[in-house]
């Protein structure tokens, strides 16, 4: 669990171009060369793997990262290393045509260029840029029209979300996605940027470190204790990651709001923490957590 939330983390604060490809094309007074089909894609991001499966390019991924888990298929394709450690030879021998990279990965990115292997940079970013890298993403690869319905589908989903939380009382609530199993050392939680951010809001919560402005915040008992959250919301990836003495480490924060009126809430399932094709899943049931009379 330690290894997977020190990866979350880093995810969730890589930065890197591309996210707006299609936009700046239609801003251009003129036509610039059209990237040829992609038909051997390499993604070792679990979002873009998702995003690339979701929009109907699934049988054009030949290898995938290390921790891609979703959809069931994909489980089946070679792993080639994630964000620390891209397995670059590997990839290399594999002979892509395009490599879905983090923004960061800036060795591996100019090793592929050096081979002449085209790449697609992405960043972790706000709920709005998961639609628009699904349609970015679409376009580079060829599914266009796929990937806008795909894209169009989840905007109409969390609209439906903000309309039916919108007369709602807002929760002052914390978002926590890792910490040392069975205490509350080292906690990691959402701040004020970023897709859980912006999850938590579309969901009908007030976040509690809406005023820090980075996506993940070390969080201290003292910070909880200040910040007093109406709700705790503490994301896992699946129900092997956590037992009964774990979730009553909160139990020692009887002045939390949360704690005192039995509201700290256990979520499990990656689609909380990958910001992808199932984000409108994930943003409804964290809604129903925190609006359990309107998501009955």
């Amino acid at each position: 669990m330690a290894a997977i939330s020190r990866t979350i983390s880093k995810g969730l604060k890589a930065q890197g171009s591309g996210l707006i490809l299609a936009a700046a094309l239609s801003l251009l007074p003129f036509a610039l060369p059209v990237h040829a089909q992609a038909r051997r894609i390499i993604s070792i991001i679990p979002s873009t793997t998702e995003m690339l499966f979701a929009m109907g390019a699934g049988d054009r991924v030949i290898a995938i990262g290390s921790y891609d888990n979703y959809p069931p298929e994909a489980r089946k394709l070679p792993r080639v290393g994630a964000l620390i450690d891209p397995n670059v030879e590997q990839i290399l021998q594999m002979r892509p045509d395009l490599v879905v990279l983090y923004g960061t990965q800036t060795e591996l990115k100019r090793r592929l260029d050096r081979a002449n292997i085209p790449n697609y940079s992405y960043a972790h970013s706000g709920l709005a840029d998961i639609t628009q890298t699904i349609r970015s993403l679409g376009t580079r690869v060829g599914v266009a029209a796929s990937a806008e319905a795909l894209a169009a589908r989840l905007e109409r989903q969390l609209a439906d979300i903000r309309a039916r939380v919108a007369k709602r009382p807002r929760p002052k609530a914390l978002l926590v996605f890792g910490r040392e199993p069975g205490s509350l050392r080292n906690i990691d939680a959402s701040g004020g940027v970023g897709f859980l951010h912006d999850m938590l809001e579309t969901a009908g919560g007030t976040d509690v470190l809406g005023d820090i402005r980075r996506q993940s915040v070390a969080m201290t008992t003292e910070m909880v204790l200040a910040r007093a959250p109406d709700v705790i919301v503490e994301l896992r990836y699946s129900k092997d990651d956590i037992n009964n003495a774990d979730m009553s480490a909160w139990n020692r924060l009887a002045a939390v709001p949360a704690v005192r009126n039995h509201r700290v809430i256990l979520l499990t399932g990656e689609e909380f923490v990958v910001p992808g094709p199932r984000v409108a899943q994930a943003t409804e049931r964290l809604a129903a957590a925190l609006h359990p009379e309107v998501f009955k």
